[in-house]
């Protein structure tokens, strides 16, 4: 919602909003942008001037400022509808969808375009450091958008990605999440056809090779080209299918092939998660035109995204880092691509279960798995949740919890190793009460 704004306000609408709970990066980009941002959802905010209010899909029924809408019969419309309306008409939209790794990989592929000289537009749910804003207009055809599967808004239960139509559309991955709104992962593949079908027979859907749950939605129809990828450890020379290899264990370095075009990439990003985004992104682009070279050359100055394995801090050599994961899978690919980085350095994870099916439990049998590759893991349950207090094993060395953000920072410079460097992933899709800086500052306290 906040980078749709920023598009309606460089279309040159007037734009305000209002939320509860708002925390940056995106509050602060909000304002930088010069949009009004109300906190919380006060009927004063109805004015007579407003010709649309645009409704998230965070809003239900009962909120007191969408009742007011609905009583008083103004005009509204959900996100997804307006930007298929007022922004993506006539575009070719390249959609990017997954369970994991969206944001990611739409920040890289808009920033191959970008480097190929074809200024896409693109609205992104995080901000790619490369760009240091969510969304623009553009000035080419080309438009980027994440292809979310989560619902429109409260009267329209479609999948927002249903709304966007896109030519060329990335699966990333396909697993069950969203389980405040979906019962099962066959719910979600049904969404995932249904976007598919509107892909045009010119078009392209690129997905990794031997994806059970992607394959089975694509047997339900699929009248695009397809192109999918795997890994290669053969090094075949020009492969039908492209293939990709890794040229350092960690993901740090790594090489596409696709017929006689091979792109070689050596980036900051590591975890073999990242890979197959970029491979994904370099498939993409190449459906508009770009070569794998050129591809190569543009992610090899990639610069990440915020709060995706952002390093926010290094305090005597302990590197504070804040990531989004929000899924075991998340968890356990991004900790997996530390390790592999940073050897048999300590890491620390500090991990907030807080997206709706998270703090459901649904997750719950797979989530000290996911967190296996991490030295210490401190679980914060700052909301009651019953099933993380009987979940993290009381006398474990490994596993703790902490219900305070105090208690939390206690634990993280308690687990501290006493010579050698470390390393804190703080891992939240929300806020995390602020924790973040108060945790750099404890540490440089520490450490005086």
């Amino acid at each position: 919602m906040g980078s749709l704004a920023i598009l309606a306000k460089q279309q040159g609408h007037q734009v305000s909003g209002c939320d509860q709970g708002v925390y940056p990066p995106m509050s602060t980009q909000l304002e930088s942008q010069g949009i009004v941002l109300t906190e919380g959802f006060g009927l004063e905010q109805i004015d007579d001037s407003v010709d649309m209010y645009v409704i998230g899909n965070a809003i239900s029924r009962g909120n007191p400022l969408l009742e007011e809408i609905l009583n008083l019969g103004l005009p509204y419309t959900s996100g997804p509808a307006l930007l298929a309306d007022t922004v993506l008409q006539g575009k070719w939209v390249l959609g990017v969808s997954g369970t994991h790794g969206k944001t990611t990989t739409s920040s890289m592929l808009a920033w191959i375009l970008e480097y190929a000289g074809m200024h896409p537009g693109f609205l992104i749910g995080g901000i790619p450091k490369n760009f240091d804003i969510s969304a623009r207009l553009g000035d080419t055809p080309f438009f980027v958008i994440e292809a979310d599967e989560y619902d429109s808004a409260f009267f329209d239960k479609r999948s927002k990605f249903v709304h966007y139509r896109p030519r060329t559309f990335i699966v990333n991955n396909l697993e069950f999440d969203h389980a405040d709104i979906f019962d099962d992962l066959a719910a979600i593949q049904k969404q995932f056809h249904h976007v598919i079908r509107t892909v045009p027979s010119n078009g392209c859907v690129i997905y990794p090779a031997n994806e059970p749950a992607i394959d089975a939605v694509l047997e339900k129809g699929c009248w695009s080209d397809q192109i999918s990828f795997g890994r290669n450890l053969n090094h075949a020379s020009e492969p039908k299918q492209p293939v990709w290899h890794l040229d350092q264990e960690d993901g740090s370095a790594f090489t596409l092939a696709f017929g006689s075009q091979v792109g070689q990439i050596k980036w900051n990003l590591s975890g073999v998660h990242n890979v197959r985004n970029g491979v994904a992104a370099m498939l993409a682009a190449r459906h508009v035109g770009v070569e794998l070279h050129t591809s190569a050359e543009a992610l090899s100055q990639f610069e990440g995204v915020k709060r995706r394995m952002e390093c926010l801090a290094t305090v005597s050599g302990v590197s504070v880092y804040d990531d989004f994961a929000h899924h075991p899978t998340a968890i356990e690919t991004t900790l997996d691509g530390l390790r592999k980085q940073v050897a048999q350095q300590k890491i620390i994870a500090l991990i907030e279960p807080r997206s709706n099916t998270m703090r459901m439990g649904v997750h719950q049998k797979q989530l000290l798995a996911s967190a296996e590759k991490a030295d210490q893991v401190i679980w914060a349950n700052l909301g009651g949740l019953d099933w993380l207090d009987q979940l993290v094993p009381e006398a474990s060395a490994k596993h703790q919890l902490g219900t305070s953000v105090e208690s939390l920072i206690a634990a993280c410079l308690k687990a501290l190793p006493s010579k050698d460097e470390a390393h804190i992933v703080v891992m939240s899709n929300g806020g995390f009460a602020g924790i973040h800086g108060q945790l750099v500052d404890a540490l440089k306290a520490h450490f005086a």
